[in-house]
């Protein structure tokens, strides 16, 4: 039988440029949002263009990678694992975000030539801490 995993891959465009978060600890977050872009043929055969939006979370050395190479419009790939997290809003109301853990990340180096051969492969081990260790004010999800 094959093991179950949480695992997403997607490719898209930077939506915004990163905001980086540096902890006392010095522990480091990036966050950033895609826009992944599917094309597909509606019931009259006419083709349609729908437009998705991923929050994305980079934790420590992946950071670093983040800041020198992505800006708003930047296109990349990643891979990660969804994390959905709870919280209340300033009415009380229970709140709940969906987010992607990148664990890779693949850019082109030369995007304005859109060679599919240069491309770079980031794999860093998974240095991101435990959902219990970052701490629910200092974090909040995309509104």
């Amino acid at each position: 039988m094959e093991k179950v995993r949480n695992s997403v891959r997607l490719t898209g465009f930077a939506g915004t440029d990163p905001i980086i978060i540096n902890f006392a600890n010095e522990k480091r977050l990036a966050r950033i949002s895609i826009a992944v872009n599917e094309v597909y043929k509606n019931s009259l055969g006419v083709s349609m263009n729908q437009t998705q939006w991923f929050n994305l979370i980079f934790w420590n050395k992946k950071v670093e990678l983040v800041e020198r190479a992505v800006r708003k419009g930047t296109r990349f790939s990643i891979e990660g694992k969804l994390n959905i997290q709870s919280y209340k809003d300033k009415s009380g109301e229970m709140r709940y975000s969906t987010e992607v853990v990148v664990n890779t990340m693949e850019l082109d180096i030369l995007e304005i030539k859109r060679k599919p051969e240069n491309k770079e492969k980031v794999e860093i081990e998974n240095d991101e801490p435990k959902v219990q260790e970052v701490h629910q004010d200092l974090i909040q999800p995309y509104s």
